[in-house]
């Protein structure tokens, strides 16, 4: 198959049971029919799905106190985790 963006042969890629198609040149994923269901299964997000939005507009759960959080307090990569089964699967 080629990339749709580079007209290059996608190389395959297997991670923990998941068909992962890439292009070398720009970095691009694309998966085959049911392997993004395969990802949100392995990696819990089913539970995301079912929280429904607060009916005020906000999201749910983040309270900065009146600050815009255009920083990290956390420092290093602005608070992204690293590793994990998301981490794992698109290492290549």
């Amino acid at each position: 198959m080629k990339c749709p963006i580079d007209d290059v042969d996608l190389t395959i890629a297997e991670r923990s049971g998941v068909e992962i198609d890439y292009c070398p040149k720009c970095r691009g994923v694309w998966l085959d029919r049911g392997e993004l269901d395969k990802i949100i299964d392995r990696a819990g997000g089913a539970e995301y799905g079912q929280q429904p939005y607060p009916q005020d507009g906000r999201s749910a759960g983040y309270d900065n106190g009146g600050h815009h959080g255009h920083g990290s307090s956390r420092g290093g990569r602005g608070g992204r985790r690293r590793g994990g089964f998301l981490g794992e699967l698109f290492d290549f």
